[in-house]
């Protein structure tokens, strides 16, 4: 059994927890925040409700990784996708409301079942995957609260 990766990070965000769930599931406002190396193409119609499906790729010339994901939690304030594929895992968005604003942590926690693929993630990956996170959580609060100040 492959060992569990945690990655969790959080960000003050001066917007009501209405906003940022918005910034997080609207595919619109995500593709503003989201890496830029990332596709996420819904599978049907785009939802961010139960049982809903995407597929993100990783756009890595002749590659082009893609894991399916799926809601399997849901509420304002609250999205985790599960994820399938070269790596299974769930990325929680949780929301907490603050004075004047709204607390989000991201959870990115999943394991990489092929010991050589597990190795070089270690090796090569982790720290941009948790630098990338950092930045677009900047990116995110950056888009929701232009969002709020829009409203």
């Amino acid at each position: 059994m492959a060992d569990t990766t945690i990655f969790e990070q959080s960000v003050y965000i001066a917007a009501p927890i209405s906003i940022v769930d918005r910034t997080i599931t609207d595919q619109t406002l995500m593709h503003l925040w989201l890496n830029p190396l990332l596709k996420c193409d819904p599978v049907g119609e785009w939802s961010s409700q139960m049982g809903s499906q995407t597929r993100f790729m990783i756009r890595i010339p002749f590659l082009n990784p893609t894991l399916h994901s799926r809601v399997i939690e849901r509420r304002e304030g609250l999205v985790v996708w599960a994820f399938e594929g070269f790596f299974q895992g769930c990325d929680r968005w949780q929301c907490q409301p603050e004075i004047g604003g709204t607390r989000l942590t991201n959870r990115f926690e999943f394991c990489i079942e092929n010991p050589l693929v597990a190795l070089g993630f270690q090796a090569f990956a982790a720290k941009l995957t948790r630098r990338d996170m950092q930045s677009q959580l900047q990116r995110l609060k950056r888009v929701a609260e232009e969002q709020c100040l829009g409203s």
